[in-house]
């Protein structure tokens, strides 16, 4: 996706050969329309594949699942991080570790959202060694719902999380793949 690789290219900003910093419009500021294009996108790439909700992991990854969302016509499911008073029964739960937080985390989902009836499309904003991505995995199955695929923004083609999702059988779309972050500049694959 050219938008996302120019503006990754444009405000992206290399921290060192594993972080990339997309603050500016992914992950802390938003860019709306940059997130209705890649909504779009998602959209076009598994409008055929029975989606009947998506799920992705507070925060990051909201903005680009509602987008998606919204051009497919299905809800939205968020697994939270923290604890809430009106999120403590019936959960699916799985822990999964930030690199760049550096934090172990249990994420969580109601069961009232998600059964066995539904075919899940995962969105989320990075990936890189697929824990997040695992960690949705194991409560979609938990649910005992089905998995369309994972709709990636940015994927860190260096790192193994692709190929061990692939190699588990599930199809995973990335709209800008990163080869390389090494001395300072990103790297993208096609």
């Amino acid at each position: 996706m050219e938008q996302l690789k120019d503006k990754i290219r444009s405000q992206g900003i290399v921290l060192s050969d594993r972080v990339l910093k997309v603050d500016a419009f992914l992950n802390h500021q938003i860019d709306p329309v940059l997130m209705q294009a890649i909504g779009q996108e998602f959209a076009r790439l598994f409008r055929d594949a029975g989606v009947t909700k998506i799920v992705t992991i507070e925060a990051s990854g909201i903005a680009p699942a509602v987008m998606a969302g919204l051009e497919l016509g299905v809800p939205v499911i968020f697994a939270r991080k923290h604890q809430s008073l009106t999120l403590q029964d019936n959960l699916l739960t799985a822990t999964v570790y930030s690199f760049t937080k550096q934090v172990e985390s249990t994420i969580a989902v109601s069961t009232q959202h998600l059964s066995s009836n539904d075919r899940v499309l995962i969105i989320d904003d990075f990936l890189a060694n697929g824990k997040a991505a695992k960690g949705l995995i194991s409560i979609i199955n938990q649910a005992g719902a089905s998995i369309a695929g994972l709709g990636i923004v940015i994927e860190k083609a260096f790192q193994a999380g692709r190929q061990e999702l692939e190699e588990a059988g599930y199809r995973v779309e990335s709209l800008a793949r990163v080869a390389s972050l090494a001395d300072g500049q990103v790297q993208f694959i096609d």
